[in-house]
């Protein structure tokens, strides 16, 4: 009787388990999904009704999504949380193992060394932390059961099935962040799909294991995003007492040009073509405000992440890699 007792608890929270983390298989939404999936890109219905069953829905997923973003922090500290001593010499190491593919990067894509290492070591730590949630759940859960932002990760898990089928990939296996970003450079499917390159030859893409691929892939986005080889990234400013304030931070875009900002105030402290499409914004000190024109390569690195404390981070971690390395920024 005892036995009986316990063996029908342990039952019970094996299947209270189950119920936690259910399938996608009768979710209305699923099922459209499966629908639309089998008449534009001719999936298997049994096939992919099977895998919406698989499919997990992660409470823990849908949890951090809703969470109230944090305050934004100033740059003073943002900065601390990116540019440190151990992300530094994580760049130098990561930078020395994979020199040749580096160098072959830049020559290909214009894009600077250091500028591919800080993405990898902000992104993952240098291969570090991944995530580890299958992307597929993630995906899944999300298109599926957050209807804010489910267009998005629809189209997400669209582009994850596709990318699985053409390369062969088993789309259980693959994990990520919670948010379906994967690989070295948290590359979303519809990214993957886009940027991401087989940068060894080898016939396959792959930026979880090959840092050859990862490398080439970070380059490739940002070359075919705008990078502009051998132009700078932002130059600082010293606004003028009569500075119009109202277009610092006013936006990502390059709204304006380095002359129509010194016009309004906001000369460069380098030399800098006065047509050059450009923004102004500021970042926070301990004691001040920096204020800086952001120009090309500024912008493009926001089109990796829209924001401009990222941008800067990535921005100064490569400059310090370089300089621990014992090169000149």
């Amino acid at each position: 009787m005892k036995w009986t007792t316990g063996l029908l608890a342990g039952m019970g929270l094996i299947l209270a388990a189950c119920a936690q983390e259910p399938g996608h298989g009768d979710n209305p939404s699923a099922r459209e999904f499966v629908d639309y999936m089998v008449a534009e890109h001719e999936f298997d219905r049994e096939e992919l009704i099977e895998l919406m069953r698989e499919a997990r829905l992660k409470e823990s997923i849908l949890k951090a999504i809703k969470r109230p973003a944090e305050k934004a922090k100033p740059w003073y500290e943002y900065r601390e949380l990116f540019v440190t001593p151990q992300s530094i010499a994580g760049g130098v190491d990561f930078w020395d193992r994979n020199a040749k593919t580096l160098e072959e990067a830049e020559k290909k894509y214009g894009v600077p060394a250091e500028m591919i290492v800080a993405i990898i070591g902000i992104e993952t730590r240098y291969g570090g932390n991944m995530g580890s949630y299958r992307v597929l759940d993630a995906l899944a859960t999300l298109a599926f059961n957050y209807p804010r932002r489910a267009p998005f990760f629809t189209k997400e898990l669209e582009n994850y099935l596709l990318l699985t089928r053409e390369q062969g990939v088993d789309p259980t296996a693959l994990v990520g962040s919670y948010a379906g970003a994967m690989g070295f450079g948290q590359f979303m499917p519809s990214s993957y799909r886009a940027f991401a390159v087989d940068f060894n030859g080898d016939g396959r893409v792959d930026i979880w294991t090959d840092t050859t691929d990862a490398i080439g892939s970070v380059a490739n986005y940002f070359a075919e995003h705008g990078w502009k080889p051998g132009e700078p990234v932002t130059v600082l400013s010293q606004p003028r007492p009569n500075a119009d304030m109202t277009l610092v931070n006013d936006s990502l875009d390059l709204n304006w040009t380095v002359g129509q900002l010194a016009e309004k105030g906001f000369p460069t402290t380098a030399q800098v073509e006065a047509d050059t499409a450009a923004n102004v914004f500021s970042l926070q000190l301990k004691k001040g405000k920096q204020y800086w024109i952001g120009l090309n390569n500024f912008y493009v690195i926001t089109r990796y992440n829209r924001s401009r404390l990222y941008a800067m981070a990535a921005y100064e971690l490569g400059r310090e890699i370089v300089k621990a390395r014992g090169g000149k920024p």
